[in-house]
């Protein structure tokens, strides 16, 4: 071994060649080959090498303690009892707390040292008076233990308390709820009163969806790639940040080792990774299938403590005070990232002004042929990623953010409250308060490959979480507009509520669209098949809209599946898809299915607004029609054949 090796951070080496902070553990019986390894690993990542040791698995958490404990002569505690005074999260940050009073003799303080504090307690030689150790883990749960009910109240109302107007606790306001109830009287009352004035109320909507569709198809304008446009140089190991990530998991113990199997395989040194699975807390079955896999040490498991409203930006506050990374990035428990994903972020935040906070990372389905929702959901998901939400960016708009493979500064994302529990959409949400507080997001070119719902049922479910989040981010960013104009300007705002509230309205009113249209087909068609000028049975049809704006809503309903398939086109040329090209024609009805959602989701927002349809992953596709009627005919010819069977002995 080199003398660089020799004196890697962590403390002197001593005769054995070995960094200090783990030489020790060859008196307790750990193999000399696996203290080399913790070694090398710690120099080229400059870390201190009991950090290597423990992050890469080499040596188990609770081994490496005792052990520790022992050298030092400190009571080892495999569930410490913290005092009162223990304070969240600055003492479980710190690796150490107080103990709950005891008898005389007994130890005051808990430590669950990291790395350079391991170094110092094997340097002293024995531990301080009153001194006892515990593992981080026996340490974080003591911890949630003892303050589980402020991390929870912090977790749901931190960011609501603290800045009410950016979050949806309690619904719209008192001002927007009587806004919505004089447009509604006043519609109904002009209606009554008035001729034309749903007519005119139709020619505006359609105007504005025209313009939403204009600023889509802008966007297929822009020049992106699904890949870095210039190779990146490579960051050495040891100038590398720590990341944190964050990772919600609900009712996921089917997909928690093939998560572990890619988190592990992302090209970043595992000693420089934080990651922290965020785990209910009467989610028993994950909690268990996590402990099964015995994770090395860059793993956390985090309880989070039950409360309400039970949903993901609730589970991802309550770890966010934890993240020791320069940069957190959040991602679903059935993602796949990109190896160097991480890396990239990385590198492009060095690129880039501090003010930009937020990276966002290309999302891709990789079930696209388990069925046709899955390749629709796949399409959509490129148009939205590979085109829409790039071109947006590189036009200087702010983007709602997708789920997951969101990257942060840290620091920044703690600034702004983090992420708010109250909304359905937390992804929507904070892409555009990061917006309103003068902070930028950017394009990652670098693919997440995600898991398309495959039934119906759960397609919907998520759709119309969806958009009754969609809802909840407009009205919560339509409560203060000043201080939206201020930052962003007038246009810029207007583009943002347009972007979301139009993809709303537009779902809901699309089944009107196609009832408006194929009225004035069928009228075509009737004046070109029956004689006369004005066929009765053709006014009926186009009844009670007057053809312009019969025309004008079909104008626009074609101009916006162009648009859309025009986008759909783009985006699949760019993923490289080209075999869901034969798809797109079928746009028309999955859009339908969408107008569904966004229906569901408006009444879900009447009833249970904080509700929250969990999408349950690593399900098998649903057996195709005639996999369906082959298992039926299976089952009628098997019950024939057991019922003359039965009968046989009677014969």
């Amino acid at each position: 071994m080199s003398d660089a090796e020799n004196r890697a951070p962590g403390g002197a080496a001593d005769g054995e060649g070995l960094p200090g902070d783990i030489a020790f553990l060859l008196r307790h019986d750990v193999p000399h080959a696996t203290l080399v390894a913790a070694a090398r690993a710690a120099r080229t990542s400059a870390v201190p090498a009991c950090d290597a040791l423990l992050a890469r698995g080499l040596l188990g958490e609770e081994r490496f303690y005792r052990a520790l404990a022992a050298e030092i002569g400190a009571p080892f505690l495999a569930t410490p009892r913290l005092g009162p005074h223990a304070r969240m999260p600055e003492s479980l940050l710190a690796g150490r707390a107080p103990l709950a009073p005891g008898p005389p003799g007994a130890p005051a303080t808990v430590a669950a040292p990291r790395g350079a504090a391991v170094g110092a307690l094997v340097a002293r030689g024995r531990a301080p008076n009153g001194l006892a150790l515990a593992t981080p883990r026996a340490l974080r749960e003591a911890m949630l233990a003892l303050h589980g009910a402020a991390v929870a109240r912090r977790a749901a109302h931190g960011l609501a308390d603290r800045t009410p107007h950016f979050s949806y606790r309690g619904g719209p306001s008192i001002g927007q709820r009587r806004t919505i109830a004089l447009v509604a009287l006043a519609i109904l009352a002009g209606a009554a009163v008035l001729d034309g004035v749903l007519v005119a109320l139709g020619a505006l909507a359609c105007v504005l969806f025209v313009v939403l569709a204009t600023i889509r198809f802008a966007t297929c304008l822009e020049s992106v790639a699904t890949a870095p446009l210039r190779a990146v140089a490579r960051i050495p190991d040891a100038d590398l940040p720590v990341y944190t990530i964050l990772v919600p998991l609900a009712d996921e113990a089917r997909v928690v080792r093939r998560l572990a199997e890619d988190l592990l395989a992302l090209d970043y040194p595992p000693e420089k990774l934080d990651i922290k699975l965020l785990v209910e807390a009467d989610d028993g079955a994950t909690a268990a299938a996590i402990d099964a896999l015995s994770l090395p040490g860059a793993f956390e498991t985090i309880v989070v403590p039950p409360g309400e409203p039970r949903t993901k930006p609730r589970a991802l506050n309550a770890a966010l005070p934890l993240a020791r990374g320069t940069f957190t990035v959040v991602f679903d428990a059935e993602d796949r990232p990109e190896r160097d994903q991480l890396r990239l972020a990385v590198a492009a935040f060095d690129r880039e002004r501090p003010d930009l906070a937020c990276l966002q990372a290309r999302l891709a389905i990789h079930n696209a042929r388990d069925g046709w929702l899955p390749a629709l959901f796949a399409i959509e998901y490129a148009a939205l990623f590979d085109v829409i939400n790039p071109g947006l960016i590189r036009l200087g708009l702010p983007i709602p953010l997708g789920g997951t493979s969101n990257h942060f500064r840290t620091a920044p994302l703690r600034a702004i409250g983090g992420w708010d529990a109250w909304n359905v959409t937390e992804d929507a949400d904070i892409g555009l308060r990061l917006a309103a507080l003068g902070l930028r997001t950017g394009d990652l070119p670098s693919a997440t490959w995600e898991e398309a719902p495959t039934r119906l049922g759960q397609w919907l479910n998520q759709r119309s979480r969806w958009m009754k989040g969609f809802v909840q981010t407009l009205l919560t960013h339509t409560r203060d507009p000043r201080r939206s104009i201020a930052v962003l300007g007038a246009r810029r705002v207007a583009i943002v509520w347009l972007l979301v509230g139009g993809t709303v309205l537009s779902a809901l009113l699309y089944p009107l669209t196609l009832v408006v249209v194929a009225s004035l087909v069928a009228g075509g068609i009737g004046a070109a098949l029956v004689p006369g000028p004005d066929p009765a049975w053709v006014a009926a049809a186009l009844a009670p809209l007057p053809l312009p704006i019969a025309i004008l809503a079909t104008t626009t309903c074609a101009w916006g599946l162009a648009t859309t398939c025009a986008v759909a086109g783009l985006a699949l040329r760019r993923r490289g898809r080209r075999d869901l090209v034969r798809l797109v024609p079928t746009i028309p009805l999955y859009l339908f299915l969408v107008s569904v959602g966004a229906w569901r989701g408006l009444h879900d927002l009447v009833r249970r607004p904080y509700h929250w349809h969990k999408t349950s992953h690593g399900l098998p596709p649903p057996p195709t029609p005639g996999a369906r009627l082959a298992a039926r005919w299976s089952r009628i010819v098997h019950r024939r054949g057991s019922g003359r069977r039965e009968e046989a002995p009677a014969e």
